[in-house]
């Protein structure tokens, strides 16, 4: 299965995103509000400035204590990101994430943010992908 596949099966929500000057706490509001583990970080909201984890905020929480939740949102984002393609497959979008040790990977389409998957979506895609790969091995093993 391919990233644009599985941005289809999700339910059109869109995806949450904060400003750079947003507190760290609108942010972990908005994280626990819509249950998600990330939000996207964008001044303008079209482009894609960083990206925030509820384990960015975790660890912040751990050095520093609660005086973090007043941060900027800015201080604590990754603004180095990985992105991947609608054209991507499922396993691609794992390899990444499992090597860059993320959970989360924007999607981009000519340069533009289409979509964010997550370690769950691509899992639920690969499964996919190969309980079809499955039926059609048994099916040519049957004869059918």
């Amino acid at each position: 299965m391919i990233v644009s596949q599985m941005l289809k099966s999700k339910p059109d929500v869109g995806v949450i995103s904060v400003k750079p000057t947003d507190t760290v706490a609108d942010a972990a509001k908005l994280l626990s509000t819509h249950r998600i583990g990330t939000v996207v970080v964008s001044a303008d909201g079209a482009s894609l400035d960083g990206i925030l984890s509820e384990r960015d905020i975790v660890r912040e929480l751990g050095k520093r204590g609660a005086s973090c939740l007043n941060d900027a949102v800015s201080a604590l984002m990754t603004a180095k990101l990985v992105t991947c393609s609608p054209s991507n497959s499922a396993l691609e979008v794992l390899e990444i994430m499992t090597n860059g040790r993320f959970r989360h990977i924007p999607v981009l389409s000519d340069g533009k943010m289409v979509g964010l998957i997550s370690i769950g979506d691509a899992v639920k895609g690969r499964l996919a992908q190969l309980a079809m790969e499955k039926e059609s091995l048994e099916g040519m093993i049957m004869g059918h």
